[in-house]
Protein backbone atom coordinates (compact mmCIF):
# COMPACT_ATOMS: atom_id res chain seq x y z
CA UNK A 1 0.00 0.00 0.00
CA UNK A 2 1.39 3.20 -0.92
CA UNK A 3 0.37 6.40 0.92
CA UNK A 4 1.14 9.71 -0.90
CA UNK A 5 1.54 12.70 1.37
CA UNK A 6 0.38 15.82 0.61
CA UNK A 7 2.45 17.92 3.85
CA UNK A 8 0.46 16.90 6.51
CA UNK A 9 2.87 16.60 9.53
CA UNK A 10 1.28 13.14 10.58
CA UNK A 11 0.86 11.77 7.36
CA UNK A 12 3.05 8.98 8.41
CA UNK A 13 -0.10 7.82 10.86
CA UNK A 14 -1.90 6.33 8.05
CA UNK A 15 1.21 4.34 6.88
CA UNK A 16 1.51 3.20 10.44
CA UNK A 17 -2.04 2.01 10.95
CA UNK A 18 -1.95 0.11 7.55
CA UNK A 19 0.83 -1.90 9.23
CA UNK A 20 -1.03 -2.47 12.19
CA UNK A 21 -3.30 -4.35 9.71
CA UNK A 22 -0.15 -6.47 8.66
CA UNK A 23 0.02 -4.91 5.35
CA UNK A 24 3.40 -3.21 4.45
CA UNK A 25 3.22 0.27 3.62
CA UNK A 26 5.10 2.97 2.17
CA UNK A 27 4.50 6.78 2.49
CA UNK A 28 5.51 8.70 -0.74
CA UNK A 29 5.52 12.32 -1.98
CA UNK A 30 2.30 12.77 -3.61
CA UNK A 31 3.58 14.13 -6.90
CA UNK A 32 5.81 11.28 -7.24
CA UNK A 33 5.76 10.39 -11.55
CA UNK A 34 2.92 7.86 -12.19
CA UNK A 35 4.91 5.67 -13.88
CA UNK A 36 6.88 5.30 -10.66
CA UNK A 37 4.11 4.44 -8.90
CA UNK A 38 2.92 1.92 -11.44
CA UNK A 39 6.54 -0.03 -11.05
CA UNK A 40 6.09 -0.31 -7.76
CA UNK A 41 2.94 -2.17 -8.10
CA UNK A 42 0.79 -1.05 -5.31
CA UNK A 43 -2.64 -2.78 -4.27
CA UNK A 44 -3.88 0.32 -3.50
CA UNK A 45 -3.13 3.90 -3.29
CA UNK A 46 -3.95 6.18 -0.04
CA UNK A 47 -3.93 9.85 -0.30
CA UNK A 48 -3.16 12.00 3.03
CA UNK A 49 -4.65 14.98 4.01
CA UNK A 50 -2.26 17.94 4.03
CA UNK A 51 -2.24 21.88 5.33
CA UNK A 52 -3.10 23.25 1.90
CA UNK A 53 -6.64 24.52 0.22
CA UNK A 54 -7.28 22.31 -2.66
CA UNK A 55 -8.52 25.75 -3.82
CA UNK A 56 -5.31 27.99 -3.58
CA UNK A 57 -2.95 28.52 -6.58
CA UNK A 58 -0.33 25.79 -6.66
CA UNK A 59 -1.96 23.83 -3.81
CA UNK A 60 -0.25 20.32 -4.19
CA UNK A 61 -2.55 18.15 -6.81
CA UNK A 62 -2.37 14.70 -8.41
CA UNK A 63 -1.45 13.80 -12.43
CA UNK A 64 -5.31 12.80 -13.42
CA UNK A 65 -3.40 9.70 -15.23
CA UNK A 66 -3.25 7.90 -11.96
CA UNK A 67 -6.62 7.04 -12.27
CA UNK A 68 -5.88 4.85 -15.33
CA UNK A 69 -3.86 2.84 -12.79
CA UNK A 70 -6.66 0.74 -11.99
CA UNK A 71 -6.10 0.35 -8.61
CA UNK A 72 -8.45 1.82 -5.32
CA UNK A 73 -7.60 5.22 -4.02
CA UNK A 74 -8.71 6.22 -0.86
CA UNK A 75 -8.55 9.90 -0.04
CA UNK A 76 -8.56 11.23 3.39
CA UNK A 77 -9.51 15.00 4.06
CA UNK A 78 -7.31 17.08 1.56
CA UNK A 79 -7.02 13.74 -0.43
CA UNK A 80 -10.51 13.11 -0.80
CA UNK A 81 -11.05 16.77 -1.89
CA UNK A 82 -8.17 16.48 -4.55
CA UNK A 83 -10.25 13.69 -6.02
CA UNK A 84 -13.33 15.23 -5.60
CA UNK A 85 -12.05 18.56 -7.26
CA UNK A 86 -10.32 16.58 -10.16
CA UNK A 87 -13.00 14.21 -10.54
CA UNK A 88 -15.25 17.20 -11.42
CA UNK A 89 -16.74 17.96 -8.07
CA UNK A 90 -16.55 21.22 -6.35
CA UNK A 91 -14.98 21.62 -3.50
CA UNK A 92 -15.89 25.05 -0.69
CA UNK A 93 -14.96 26.98 2.34
CA UNK A 94 -18.41 26.89 4.19
CA UNK A 95 -18.85 28.99 7.73
CA UNK A 96 -18.61 26.05 9.69
CA UNK A 97 -15.51 24.20 10.19
CA UNK A 98 -15.22 21.26 11.88
CA UNK A 99 -12.37 20.67 14.17
CA UNK A 100 -12.45 17.51 16.97
CA UNK A 101 -14.66 14.75 17.70
CA UNK A 102 -17.84 15.04 15.48
CA UNK A 103 -20.75 12.45 15.27
CA UNK A 104 -20.84 11.08 11.54
CA UNK A 105 -24.16 9.47 10.48
CA UNK A 106 -24.13 6.87 7.92
CA UNK A 107 -26.40 7.10 5.20
CA UNK A 108 -25.17 4.03 3.59
CA UNK A 109 -22.57 1.44 3.85
CA UNK A 110 -20.93 1.17 0.89
CA UNK A 111 -17.86 -0.73 0.55
CA UNK A 112 -15.72 1.38 3.19
CA UNK A 113 -18.35 2.17 5.83
CA UNK A 114 -19.83 -1.92 5.84
CA UNK A 115 -20.49 -3.41 9.02
CA UNK A 116 -20.05 -0.24 11.30
CA UNK A 117 -22.68 1.76 13.48
CA UNK A 118 -24.99 3.64 11.63
CA UNK A 119 -23.84 6.73 13.82
CA UNK A 120 -20.40 7.13 15.03
CA UNK A 121 -17.21 9.75 16.31
CA UNK A 122 -14.97 10.95 13.55
CA UNK A 123 -11.45 12.73 14.10
CA UNK A 124 -12.51 15.85 12.04
CA UNK A 125 -9.92 19.17 11.35
CA UNK A 126 -10.75 20.78 7.99
CA UNK A 127 -12.20 23.88 6.96
CA UNK A 128 -12.71 23.01 3.19
CA UNK A 129 -15.88 21.22 2.19
CA UNK A 130 -17.15 18.97 -0.68
CA UNK A 131 -20.00 20.67 -1.05
CA UNK A 132 -21.22 19.05 -5.20
CA UNK A 133 -19.93 15.76 -5.33
CA UNK A 134 -18.92 14.06 -9.02
CA UNK A 135 -20.69 12.16 -11.47
CA UNK A 136 -20.80 8.79 -10.45
CA UNK A 137 -20.04 9.10 -6.28
CA UNK A 138 -22.73 9.03 -4.05
CA UNK A 139 -22.52 9.83 -0.38
CA UNK A 140 -22.25 7.57 2.52
CA UNK A 141 -22.08 9.43 5.24
CA UNK A 142 -22.64 13.04 6.50
CA UNK A 143 -22.03 14.84 9.64
CA UNK A 144 -24.18 18.11 11.44
CA UNK A 145 -22.10 20.50 9.33
CA UNK A 146 -21.21 18.34 6.34
CA UNK A 147 -23.21 16.94 3.94
CA UNK A 148 -20.56 14.83 2.40
CA UNK A 149 -18.42 12.93 5.50
CA UNK A 150 -17.90 10.14 2.68
CA UNK A 151 -18.34 9.35 -0.89
CA UNK A 152 -17.49 6.51 -2.93
CA UNK A 153 -17.53 5.61 -7.07
CA UNK A 154 -17.20 1.80 -6.78
CA UNK A 155 -16.97 1.39 -10.81
CA UNK A 156 -13.97 3.81 -10.54
CA UNK A 157 -12.81 2.16 -7.39
CA UNK A 158 -12.38 5.61 -5.70
CA UNK A 159 -13.23 6.26 -1.91
CA UNK A 160 -12.95 9.21 0.32
CA UNK A 161 -13.46 10.29 3.59
CA UNK A 162 -13.57 13.85 5.02
CA UNK A 163 -12.85 12.42 8.64
CA UNK A 164 -9.11 11.28 9.80
CA UNK A 165 -9.58 7.13 10.18
CA UNK A 166 -5.49 7.09 11.36
CA UNK A 167 -6.19 9.06 14.49
CA UNK A 168 -7.17 6.93 17.41
CA UNK A 169 -10.02 10.09 18.19
CA UNK A 170 -12.18 7.61 15.21
CA UNK A 171 -13.53 5.35 17.06
CA UNK A 172 -13.73 3.03 14.24
CA UNK A 173 -11.10 4.07 11.76
CA UNK A 174 -8.89 0.63 11.66
CA UNK A 175 -12.30 -0.92 10.68
CA UNK A 176 -12.33 1.67 7.81
CA UNK A 177 -8.96 1.14 6.48
CA UNK A 178 -9.46 -2.76 6.94
CA UNK A 179 -12.51 -2.84 5.09
CA UNK A 180 -10.30 -0.86 2.30
CA UNK A 181 -7.11 -2.56 2.65
CA UNK A 182 -9.33 -6.35 2.48
CA UNK A 183 -12.41 -5.79 1.04
CA UNK A 184 -11.65 -3.06 -1.34
CA UNK A 185 -7.92 -3.93 -2.28
CA UNK A 186 -8.26 -7.65 -1.56
CA UNK A 187 -5.46 -7.71 0.23
CA UNK A 188 -4.37 -10.55 3.49
CA UNK A 189 -2.64 -9.76 6.37
CA UNK A 190 0.89 -11.38 6.15
CA UNK A 191 3.39 -8.73 6.64
CA UNK A 192 4.99 -10.41 9.92
CA UNK A 193 7.91 -10.13 12.02
CA UNK A 194 9.65 -12.59 9.88
CA UNK A 195 8.94 -10.98 6.85
CA UNK A 196 10.45 -8.10 8.37
CA UNK A 197 13.58 -9.74 9.41
CA UNK A 198 13.98 -11.45 6.20
CA UNK A 199 13.64 -8.51 3.71
CA UNK A 200 16.13 -6.58 5.97
CA UNK A 201 18.52 -8.81 5.95
CA UNK A 202 18.13 -9.31 1.58
CA UNK A 203 17.94 -6.00 1.48
CA UNK A 204 21.32 -5.35 3.99
CA UNK A 205 23.14 -8.08 1.79
CA UNK A 206 22.38 -6.57 -1.48
CA UNK A 207 23.84 -3.15 -0.50
CA UNK A 208 27.05 -3.88 1.20
CA UNK A 209 27.84 -6.77 -1.39
CA UNK A 210 31.01 -8.33 0.10
CA UNK A 211 32.39 -4.97 1.57
CA UNK A 212 33.22 -4.37 5.29
CA UNK A 213 30.59 -2.45 7.61
CA UNK A 214 30.85 -0.85 10.89
CA UNK A 215 27.33 -0.08 13.35
CA UNK A 216 27.04 3.01 15.12
CA UNK A 217 26.40 1.43 17.86
CA UNK A 218 24.67 3.84 21.16
CA UNK A 219 23.31 1.17 23.31
CA UNK A 220 19.24 2.13 22.59
CA UNK A 221 17.10 -0.49 20.93
CA UNK A 222 17.20 1.10 17.50
CA UNK A 223 21.08 0.49 16.88
CA UNK A 224 21.11 -2.72 18.91
CA UNK A 225 18.82 -4.18 16.27
CA UNK A 226 19.90 -2.27 13.35
CA UNK A 227 23.55 -3.97 14.27
CA UNK A 228 21.86 -7.52 15.15
CA UNK A 229 20.11 -7.22 11.73
CA UNK A 230 23.29 -6.19 10.12
CA UNK A 231 25.36 -8.89 11.70
CA UNK A 232 22.86 -11.30 10.95
CA UNK A 233 23.08 -10.57 7.42
CA UNK A 234 26.84 -10.31 6.83
CA UNK A 235 28.82 -12.17 9.61
CA UNK A 236 32.10 -10.87 10.59
CA UNK A 237 32.01 -8.40 7.71
CA UNK A 238 30.20 -5.96 10.43
CA UNK A 239 32.27 -4.74 13.69
CA UNK A 240 30.13 -2.71 15.78
CA UNK A 241 31.89 0.82 17.06
CA UNK A 242 30.58 2.20 20.70
CA UNK A 243 31.27 5.52 20.98
CA UNK A 244 31.08 6.43 24.69
CA UNK A 245 30.35 10.44 24.25
CA UNK A 246 30.07 11.16 27.91
CA UNK A 247 26.62 11.94 27.35
CA UNK A 248 25.24 8.16 28.57
CA UNK A 249 23.01 7.21 31.46
CA UNK A 250 24.26 5.81 34.14
CA UNK A 251 26.35 2.68 33.83
CA UNK A 252 25.33 2.34 30.15
CA UNK A 253 28.68 2.07 28.58
CA UNK A 254 29.00 -0.74 30.31
CA UNK A 255 25.98 -2.39 29.84
CA UNK A 256 26.22 -2.32 26.08
CA UNK A 257 29.33 -3.53 26.17
CA UNK A 258 28.58 -6.79 27.89
CA UNK A 259 25.20 -7.57 25.71
CA UNK A 260 26.74 -7.38 22.91
CA UNK A 261 30.54 -9.04 23.23
CA UNK A 262 29.39 -11.46 25.44
CA UNK A 263 26.06 -11.70 24.89
CA UNK A 264 25.86 -11.94 21.26
CA UNK A 265 29.60 -12.18 20.04
CA UNK A 266 29.39 -9.12 18.12
CA UNK A 267 32.66 -7.73 17.13
CA UNK A 268 32.51 -4.21 19.17
CA UNK A 269 35.10 -1.29 19.59
CA UNK A 270 34.49 0.42 22.33
CA UNK A 271 35.97 3.88 22.11
CA UNK A 272 35.96 6.25 25.12
CA UNK A 273 35.43 9.78 23.91
CA UNK A 274 34.06 11.91 26.82
CA UNK A 275 37.57 14.35 26.82
CA UNK A 276 36.77 14.81 23.03
CA UNK A 277 33.10 15.55 22.80
CA UNK A 278 33.48 18.18 25.90
CA UNK A 279 35.60 20.13 24.19
CA UNK A 280 33.85 20.20 20.80
CA UNK A 281 30.75 21.52 22.76
CA UNK A 282 32.32 24.04 25.06
CA UNK A 283 30.32 27.44 24.83
CA UNK A 284 27.60 25.60 22.84
CA UNK A 285 23.75 26.50 23.96
CA UNK A 286 22.02 26.59 20.95
CA UNK A 287 20.62 22.88 20.67
CA UNK A 288 20.35 22.38 16.95
CA UNK A 289 24.08 23.61 16.87
CA UNK A 290 24.87 21.09 19.51
CA UNK A 291 23.08 18.32 18.19
CA UNK A 292 25.46 19.00 14.31
CA UNK A 293 28.49 18.98 16.38
CA UNK A 294 27.69 15.79 18.20
CA UNK A 295 26.42 14.06 14.69
CA UNK A 296 29.45 15.38 12.99
CA UNK A 297 32.24 14.30 15.91
CA UNK A 298 30.17 10.59 15.13
CA UNK A 299 31.43 10.68 12.18
CA UNK A 300 34.48 11.52 12.42
CA UNK A 301 34.71 9.10 15.29
CA UNK A 302 33.81 6.10 13.02
CA UNK A 303 35.74 7.14 10.53
CA UNK A 304 38.79 7.00 11.96
CA UNK A 305 37.66 3.75 13.51
CA UNK A 306 37.01 2.08 10.81
CA UNK A 307 40.53 3.49 9.26
CA UNK A 308 41.72 0.95 11.81
CA UNK A 309 40.10 -1.55 11.21
CA UNK A 310 40.79 -1.06 7.27
CA UNK A 311 38.65 1.14 5.36
CA UNK A 312 35.07 0.23 5.94
CA UNK A 313 32.24 1.50 2.55
CA UNK A 314 29.13 1.72 4.88
CA UNK A 315 27.90 2.70 8.66
CA UNK A 316 25.05 0.58 10.03
CA UNK A 317 22.16 3.04 11.87
CA UNK A 318 19.42 2.87 13.75
CA UNK A 319 17.53 5.59 12.20
CA UNK A 320 13.39 5.19 12.24
CA UNK A 321 11.00 6.84 10.31
CA UNK A 322 9.78 9.44 13.61
CA UNK A 323 13.16 10.59 12.93
CA UNK A 324 13.72 11.55 9.10
CA UNK A 325 9.99 12.88 9.85
CA UNK A 326 10.93 15.57 12.64
CA UNK A 327 14.13 16.61 10.98
CA UNK A 328 12.12 17.63 7.92
CA UNK A 329 11.10 16.57 4.74
CA UNK A 330 10.20 18.15 1.33
CA UNK A 331 6.80 18.34 2.53
CA UNK A 332 6.38 18.37 6.25
CA UNK A 333 8.37 21.39 8.68
CA UNK A 334 11.42 20.25 10.34
CA UNK A 335 10.95 20.23 14.30
CA UNK A 336 14.56 19.18 15.30
CA UNK A 337 17.88 18.11 13.30
CA UNK A 338 18.54 14.50 14.26
CA UNK A 339 22.04 13.47 15.07
CA UNK A 340 21.68 10.25 12.42
CA UNK A 341 19.38 12.35 9.90
CA UNK A 342 19.41 15.76 10.01
CA UNK A 343 22.44 16.55 11.44
CA UNK A 344 24.93 14.20 9.66
CA UNK A 345 27.67 16.57 8.13
CA UNK A 346 27.78 16.99 3.88
CA UNK A 347 31.23 15.31 3.21
CA UNK A 348 30.36 11.94 4.95
CA UNK A 349 32.90 9.05 4.36
CA UNK A 350 30.71 6.44 4.18
CA UNK A 351 27.40 5.06 2.43
CA UNK A 352 24.59 4.43 5.01
CA UNK A 353 23.04 1.63 5.92
CA UNK A 354 19.65 2.09 7.44
CA UNK A 355 17.56 -1.04 8.12
CA UNK A 356 15.16 0.15 10.22
CA UNK A 357 14.56 3.69 8.50
CA UNK A 358 11.02 2.74 7.73
CA UNK A 359 10.01 1.23 10.62
CA UNK A 360 8.72 2.86 14.02
CA UNK A 361 9.29 1.87 17.68
CA UNK A 362 7.11 -0.56 18.57
CA UNK A 363 7.38 -2.16 15.26
CA UNK A 364 11.58 -2.17 16.19
CA UNK A 365 10.87 -3.63 19.63
CA UNK A 366 9.19 -6.75 18.32
CA UNK A 367 11.79 -7.48 15.75
CA UNK A 368 14.32 -6.90 19.08
CA UNK A 369 12.67 -9.96 20.73
CA UNK A 370 12.34 -11.79 17.45
CA UNK A 371 15.74 -11.50 16.91
CA UNK A 372 16.80 -12.44 20.59
CA UNK A 373 17.88 -9.19 22.62
CA UNK A 374 17.41 -8.94 26.23
CA UNK A 375 14.32 -7.69 27.54
CA UNK A 376 15.79 -4.48 29.38
CA UNK A 377 17.26 -3.54 26.11
CA UNK A 378 14.67 -4.37 24.11
CA UNK A 379 12.04 -2.31 26.36
CA UNK A 380 14.73 0.24 26.79
CA UNK A 381 12.48 3.90 27.20
CA UNK A 382 14.04 5.91 23.73
CA UNK A 383 17.35 7.79 24.54
CA UNK A 384 18.52 10.23 22.44
CA UNK A 385 21.61 9.80 20.31
CA UNK A 386 23.06 12.77 21.79
CA UNK A 387 22.22 11.91 25.50
CA UNK A 388 22.20 13.95 28.26
CA UNK A 389 23.64 16.93 26.04
CA UNK A 390 20.58 17.77 24.97
CA UNK A 391 18.89 17.28 28.45
CA UNK A 392 21.41 19.84 29.58
CA UNK A 393 19.83 23.23 28.74
CA UNK A 394 22.95 25.53 28.13
CA UNK A 395 26.43 24.89 27.78
CA UNK A 396 27.68 21.09 28.66
CA UNK A 397 29.77 20.85 31.67
CA UNK A 398 31.48 18.02 33.71
CA UNK A 399 29.60 19.13 36.46
CA UNK A 400 26.26 19.44 35.37
CA UNK A 401 26.41 16.00 33.33
CA UNK A 402 27.56 14.42 36.44
CA UNK A 403 24.33 16.24 38.63
CA UNK A 404 21.87 14.87 35.65
CA UNK A 405 23.00 11.48 35.73
CA UNK A 406 22.94 11.36 39.50
CA UNK A 407 19.18 12.64 39.15
CA UNK A 408 18.28 10.68 36.52
CA UNK A 409 19.19 7.23 38.23
CA UNK A 410 17.00 8.08 40.88
CA UNK A 411 13.97 8.95 38.97
CA UNK A 412 14.55 5.48 36.38
CA UNK A 413 15.09 3.30 39.77
CA UNK A 414 11.98 4.86 41.57
CA UNK A 415 9.78 4.72 38.64
CA UNK A 416 10.34 1.59 38.07
CA UNK A 417 10.38 0.62 41.46
CA UNK A 418 6.68 1.90 41.28
CA UNK A 419 6.04 -0.47 38.27
CA UNK A 420 5.32 2.62 35.54
CA UNK A 421 8.71 2.07 33.40
CA UNK A 422 6.36 0.10 30.62
CA UNK A 423 3.34 2.29 31.22
CA UNK A 424 5.02 5.28 30.19
CA UNK A 425 6.74 6.23 26.74
CA UNK A 426 9.64 7.97 28.07
CA UNK A 427 10.68 9.32 31.80
CA UNK A 428 13.54 11.31 32.26
CA UNK A 429 15.33 14.19 34.08
CA UNK A 430 16.36 17.65 32.38
CA UNK A 431 18.59 20.17 33.89
CA UNK A 432 18.25 23.88 32.77
CA UNK A 433 21.26 25.67 33.69
CA UNK A 434 19.97 28.32 35.94
CA UNK A 435 20.17 28.45 39.52
CA UNK A 436 17.76 29.31 42.30
CA UNK A 437 18.13 30.25 45.65
CA UNK A 438 17.07 27.47 48.13
CA UNK A 439 17.56 26.60 52.30
CA UNK A 440 18.94 23.46 53.11
CA UNK A 441 19.90 22.94 56.74
CA UNK A 442 19.02 26.80 57.48
CA UNK A 443 21.82 27.76 55.32
CA UNK A 444 21.27 29.36 51.52
CA UNK A 445 21.36 27.64 48.51
CA UNK A 446 22.16 28.65 45.07
CA UNK A 447 21.95 25.67 43.19
CA UNK A 448 20.01 24.02 39.85
CA UNK A 449 16.54 22.54 39.38
CA UNK A 450 16.23 19.51 38.19
CA UNK A 451 12.90 18.64 35.39
CA UNK A 452 11.13 15.65 35.84
CA UNK A 453 9.50 14.79 32.44
CA UNK A 454 6.87 11.73 32.25
CA UNK A 455 4.91 11.29 28.59
CA UNK A 456 2.78 8.69 27.64
CA UNK A 457 2.34 8.04 23.83
CA UNK A 458 1.87 5.19 21.23
CA UNK A 459 4.69 5.96 18.27
CA UNK A 460 6.35 10.00 19.74
CA UNK A 461 4.28 11.40 17.01
CA UNK A 462 2.05 12.78 20.03
CA UNK A 463 2.60 12.58 23.62
CA UNK A 464 0.80 13.57 26.92
CA UNK A 465 2.04 14.01 30.32
CA UNK A 466 1.74 11.27 32.44
CA UNK A 467 -0.19 11.62 35.34
CA UNK A 468 2.43 9.83 38.36
CA UNK A 469 0.90 9.83 41.36
CA UNK A 470 1.81 12.16 44.10
CA UNK A 471 3.84 9.79 46.13
CA UNK A 472 5.70 8.79 43.66
CA UNK A 473 6.60 12.59 42.50
CA UNK A 474 7.51 13.11 46.31
CA UNK A 475 9.57 10.51 46.60
CA UNK A 476 11.31 11.34 43.73
CA UNK A 477 11.86 14.65 44.74
CA UNK A 478 12.72 14.06 47.95
CA UNK A 479 15.63 11.63 46.71
CA UNK A 480 16.81 13.76 44.21
CA UNK A 481 17.26 16.68 46.27
CA UNK A 482 18.70 14.56 49.49
CA UNK A 483 21.11 12.40 46.93
CA UNK A 484 22.26 14.55 44.34
CA UNK A 485 25.33 17.62 45.81
CA UNK A 486 24.00 20.61 43.68
CA UNK A 487 20.49 20.16 43.35
CA UNK A 488 17.40 21.89 45.65
CA UNK A 489 14.79 22.19 43.20
CA UNK A 490 12.69 19.49 41.52
CA UNK A 491 9.43 20.15 39.03
CA UNK A 492 7.14 18.16 36.99
CA UNK A 493 6.86 19.21 33.01
CA UNK A 494 2.87 19.31 32.53
CA UNK A 495 3.09 20.13 28.79
CA UNK A 496 1.63 17.80 25.84
CA UNK A 497 3.48 17.10 22.24
CA UNK A 498 1.86 19.10 20.55
CA UNK A 499 2.18 21.91 20.96
CA UNK A 500 5.77 20.98 23.34
CA UNK A 501 7.95 18.32 21.87
CA UNK A 502 9.46 15.07 24.19
CA UNK A 503 12.84 16.26 24.82
CA UNK A 504 12.98 19.71 25.60
CA UNK A 505 16.05 20.08 22.88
Amino acid sequence: MLVLDFGAQYAQLIARRVRECRVYSELIPYDTPVADIAAAKPAGLILSGGPRSVNEPGAPSLDPAIFALGVPILGICYGLQVIAKLRGGRVAREELAEYGGTAVQVLEPGALLAGLPTEMSCWMSHGDSVVDIPEGFCVTARSPGLPVAAMEDREAKLYGVQFHPEVRHTVFGQDILKNFLYKVCDLAPTWTTVSIIEEAMERIQAQVGKDRVVCGLSGGVDSAVAALLTYRAVGDQLTCIFVDHGFMRKNEGEQVENTFRRHFHVPLVHVRAQERFLAKLAGVTEPEQKRKLIGEEFIRTFEEESHKLGKAAFLVQGTLYPDVIESGTRDAAKIKSHHNVGGLPEDIDFDLVEPLRMLFKDEVRVVGEELGLPEDMVWRQPFPGPGLAIRIIGEVTEERLRILREADAVLLEEIKQAGYYREVWQSFAVLPAIRSVGVMGDERTYAYPIVVRAVTSDDAMTADWARLPYELLERISNRIINEVPGVNRVVFDISSKPPSTIEWE
